[in-house]
Formats: C-alpha cells, sequence, structure tokens
C-alpha cells in the first residue's frame, strides 16, 4: 500500500503546492507515518522480549556503516531539486520536481519485482544456485525497461493531463529521470550480493562516490545548461552507481562463489544500451506525433509476436 501510495500522494501534493521540494517531503513523510506506525506497534506488543543484546549488536554493526548509503540515496534524489531551486529559482524546480515525481511513477513497477525477486536471489545463493539468477533477472530487466519505455513514448500526453501548458517543458526531463528509474531497479540486483555476504564498506564505498559524484556535476552542468542539465546529470550518475555495485558484485563472486559469472556483461550491456537507445528515439519524436504512435505500434507488434517467449520465462521462473 505504501509503494503504491507514495508516488501518487507525492505527484498530487507536488502539484497543488507553491514549495515544491517541502511538498515532495511531506508527502513521504505522511505516507510513512500512515502506513508503517501501526505496524510498528504491533510488533512491539508481539515481540517476546524488547532488548536482546546480541540482536541490537548485531543491528547496530551491520546498519551503522550503511547509514552513508542510504544517505547517498537521498542525496542521488533530492539533491538535483535543492540545487535547481536555489541556482535557478523556484519556478524551474516545479517543473523539474513534476517531471521527476511523473518519472518515478514507474518505480511501483520497480518495487513490485524488486520485492518478489529480491528474496528469491537470496534463496539462489543460499543454496548455490547463483547461475540460475541471471535468466529471470534478464527478463526483469526487460519489462522495467518496457514500462519506462512506455512512459517515455507518452510523456508529452501524461505532464498535459497532470499540469498546465506552462509546465511542458517538464517533458524534456522525463526520459533521462525514467532511464534512471531503470537503473536503480538494476542496482538493485548486484547489491543483493553484497547485502547477503554483508560486505557493508562495497554498498558504502559505491552509493557515496556516485552522490558526490552527483552534487558535483550538478553544480557544474546546471550553471551551463540550466536544470534541463540535472536530469542528465543523474543518468549518468546512476549509472555509475551501478557500475560500482556491479564491479563489487564481481569481486564477491570470485571471492566466495568460485569466480561465477552470474550475468553476462554483454547481455546486460545489450538490455541497458537499447533501452537507454529507444527512449532517445522516442524524445526526438515528441514534436512529430504521428511517427511517435506508429512506433509505440510497431513496439507492442513485436511484444505480441514473442508474447509466447515471455510466457516460457515466466514459467520457468515460477519452477524455480
Amino acid at each position: 500500500i505504501a509503494s503504491v501510495a507514495k508516488p501518487l500522494i507525492g505527484i498530487v501534493f507536488v502539484y497543488f503546492a507553491t514549495d515544491k521540494v517541502t511538498a515532495r517531503i511531506v508527502g513521504l513523510a505522511l505516507v510513512e507515518l500512515i502506513c508503517f506506525s501501526p505496524l510498528f506497534f504491533i510488533q512491539l506488543r508481539k515481540g517476546a522480549k524488547f532488548f536482546h543484546a546480541h540482536f541490537w549488536k548485531y543491528a547496530l554493526l551491520f546498519n551503522l556503516p550503511l547509514i552513508p548509503h542510504y544517505l547517498s540515496q537521498v542525496v542521488l534524489s533530492s539533491a538535483d531539486r535543492i540545487m535547481i531551486e536555489r541556482m535557478c529559482g523556484a519556478s524551474e524546480a516545479g517543473i523539474y520536481s513534476l517531471a521527476y515525481s511523473v518519472s518515478l511513477i514507474m518505480t511501483l513497477v520497480n518495487t513490485a519485482l524488486n520485492q518478489t525477486i529480491g528474496f528469491w536471489i537470496f534463496q539462489k545463493i543460499k543454496s548455490g544456485m547463483a547461475k540460475s539468477i541471471s535468466h529471470v533477472s534478464y527478463a526483469t530487466l526487460v519489462i522495467v525497461a518496457a514500462a519506462n519505455i512506455l512512459l517515455i513514448a507518452l510523456a508529452p500526453e501524461v505532464i498535459a493531463f497532470f499540469a498546465p501548458k506552462n509546465y511542458h517543458d517538464a517533458i524534456w526531463v522525463i526520459p533521462p529521470i525514467a532511464m534512471s528509474a531503470f537503473f536503480m531497479f538494476m542496482y538493485d540486483l548486484f547489491a543483493r550480493f553484497e547485502f547477503y555476504f554483508e560486505k557493508r564498506n562495497f554498498i558504502m564505498v559505491a552509493s557515496s562516490v556516485a552522490a558526490i559524484v552527483n552534487i558535483l556535476l550538478n553544480y557544474i552542468f546546471i550553471r551551463i545548461f540550466g536544470y534541463y542539465a540535472a536530469g542528465y546529470t543523474t543518468l549518468f550518475c546512476y549509472i555509475a552507481y551501478t557500475s560500482g555495485h556491479y564491479y563489487f558484485m564481481r569481486r564477491i563472486c570470485k571471492r566466495y562463489l568460485n569466480n561465477e559469472k552470474v550475468y553476462s556483461l554483454r547481455v546486460l550491456l545489450a538490455i541497458s544500451g537499447g533501452f537507454i537507445l529507444l527512449g532517445f528515439i522516442f524524445m526526438l519524436t515528441y514534436r512529430m506525433a504521428v511517427i511517435r504512435y506508429l512506433l509505440i505500434l510497431a513496439i507492442m507488434v513485436v511484444g505480441l509476436m514473442n508474447r509466447k517467449r515471455i510466457t516460457e520465462i515466466m514459467k520457468a521462473y515460477k519452477k524455480s
């Protein structure tokens, strides 16, 4: 419920509020408070013992090194909007925030798939069947890519539905942010290995470097190109973020999984490269509606022609 509510309430708050950044924070905080406070007290009531030194110690030692990681995620998701407001003005920040909120609608797909596949990946690693992860992961990457391509393709219509004409320029920010959402999902496929083997320093380093680079690039390129640049610096940093976690995942595989190549770098590059290319092609057709609709139709036809293959992949996932 919280996963569905957060982006939807975020869009409503951003649309109606004058202070877009504050509205986004308040929207997220309200959802977390309403959805999770009852669960917190229920867990406290059901718990046999509030304080257990062994578990408290383990939890603290595990999570304290992850604080920079989670702070880095906040920086990656928020620094661009804060910097745009300070460097360009509230109007530009509002347009960018709308595009950002709309783009992250597809994180609903990310969240649903992550929650499904995440535990499954842990099971496969534990049972020594890490090699079987790749085919299902590739399928989910294609699903996430398709969902985000659909959003990119329909960006002019989506923005027209959610906002008045003076927000129309938000369409040019949606493609790089939607692409960033794809890499947010891909990162999690690699980070699962870091979490399973408790390599917290790996997680911290990859995330912190990406956050620092994001702030530096925003400072440089927002001054030169305006708020549009923030979408592309965010995309670049999420690609770097994902690449860093992939590198550390490979180190873990060499040390703990007999150097198994769980994922093929060639396949990952083909999926992500094709996704990025198609996303920018759609962006170039924003002023050519007929061509854009024909391209959408062509992709739908290709999808229907390959529906049997998609069904077979999903059946293989259920059996595994």
